[in-house]
């Protein structure tokens, strides 16, 4: 118990700030980051190499991250509802822009875990290749290239919408 103490201490505070850099904001980052200890307390035992405790839990994090943002899209929020609509914002101008967004969800559920979490952190999050490959244990070259990977299949993939 008291070892999982230092483990929380020592590394809640990077979670949550990754946590927060890709879900956008820092209301739901603790939420994650207590899930993803929940998480990994319950799975304590899939942990194979505990030198690779920092990088198991920022996938946990990374994972419990892209989940949050999968249920976020379900959802609209009523308070921008509010508000009436522009001319320029009509609703045919809002049904384009959801099924484009829409559009490019799945396109990103389609690509391989390491591309989407390192395009995420990129596009989203504004993260430099540096943070990124520290944060999921790749070196920075694998890192270009996975975020080069992931930017042409999105191109291809959203080639409709431009």
């Amino acid at each position: 118990m008291h070892a999982f103490e230092v483990v929380a201490r020592r590394h809640g505070p990077l979670m949550r700030v990754y946590a927060g850099r890709l879900l956008g904001t820092d209301l739901e980052s603790d939420d994650v980051v207590q899930d993803a200890f929940l998480t990994a307390w319950r799975r304590l035992s899939d942990l194979e190499d505990p030198s690779r405790l920092r990088p198991w839990l920022m996938r946990i994090v990374s994972n419990k991250s892209i989940d949050r943002l999968r249920v976020r899209r379900d959802h609209d929020d009523i308070d921008a509802h509010d508000a009436p609509a522009s001319r320029a914002a009509g609703p045919e101008r809002v049904v384009e822009s959801r099924l484009q967004l829409d559009a490019m969800w799945t396109a990103l559920d389609k690509l391989p875990l390491d591309q989407r979490r390192c395009w995420l952190l990129r596009e989203t999050g504004g993260w430099s290749y540096a943070e990124i490959a520290e944060a999921l244990q790749l070196p920075v070259s694998t890192v270009r290239g996975q975020i080069a990977r992931a930017r042409k299949f999105l191109l291809h993939e959203m080639e409709a919408w431009r």
